[in-house]
């Protein structure tokens, strides 16, 4: 005998929304597109969609992400849901928030071009619907905090990289400047990065070599990117 629903329960819609960082090797950006749905179409808004009656949020947040960027197993973390009853105008909706991260040189043309997506960098993007803004702000903190202990920002970058735009990428994320000899002698420290033979001399003659990330070790010195921020918990 089939159970009986809840009695005298109100019915809500469920969504998830993804902010999804990408680092071009200068910026941090956002990835937006146009709303295909009333009301607001056609403003900017965060990529996100409603959950189905056979899925769970993060298998939604998963479609919806492979949907934009086709690509699937990138990185994705949920980080709060937001429940204020009259963010969304047209009904009583609920969403789950989710930040990805990607390579945007690696994954440029596997982006979507169904839903006018673009990049925007983080410190520039155009305003955006309901309380989208909000889930910007309150992922780019998650972020920040997360990089504090977790090699997460790697995600951003190529396989290989040099010391100068790790350095690039950390001063974006957290919105500093960090000394060059200080930085790199913390970032060695860590014991995480395998330095390659070859070099990067796009920027000069004496180039800068690259760097890979050191994954057989990765877990058991994570613990020493704490160093790398100065008072991270500043970012939580």
């Amino acid at each position: 005998m089939a159970s009986a629903k809840y009695s005298n329960q109100s019915r809500y819609t469920v969504a998830v929304d993804c902010i999804v960082f990408g680092y071009d090797g200068q910026n941090l950006k956002i990835l937006l597109v146009k709303r295909a749905l009333t009301p607001l179409k056609g403003k900017w808004s965060l990529m996100g969609g409603f959950i189905a009656k056979n899925e769970s949020a993060d298998e939604a947040a998963s479609r919806i992400l492979a949907d934009l960027t086709g690509l699937k197993d990138i990185y994705q973390e949920q980080f709060y849901t937001f429940t204020k009853p009259d963010r969304d105008t047209q009904e009583r909706t609920i969403s789950i928030a989710y930040f990805s991260l990607i390579d945007i040189k690696k994954y440029k043309e596997s982006i979507s071009t169904a839903y006018q997506a673009q990049w925007f960098s983080i410190k520039d993007y155009p305003e955006l619907i309901f309380d989208h803004g909000e889930m910007v702000k309150m992922a780019q903190k998650r972020l920040q905090y997360k990089a504090t202990s977790h090699a997460i920002l790697f995600e951003l970058l190529p396989d290989k990289f040099t010391i100068p735009l790790l350095q690039s990428l950390f001063e974006d994320v957290y919105e500093t400047n960090f000394d060059k000899g200080n930085f790199s002698r913390k970032m060695l420290s860590t014991g995480l990065l395998q330095k390659q033979k070859d070099k990067d001399k796009t920027g000069s003659k004496k180039g800068a070599y690259f760097y890979k990330l050191d994954k057989k070790n990765y877990q058991q010195n994570l613990h020493k990117f704490l160093k790398l921020v100065p008072n991270p918990n500043n970012f939580i």
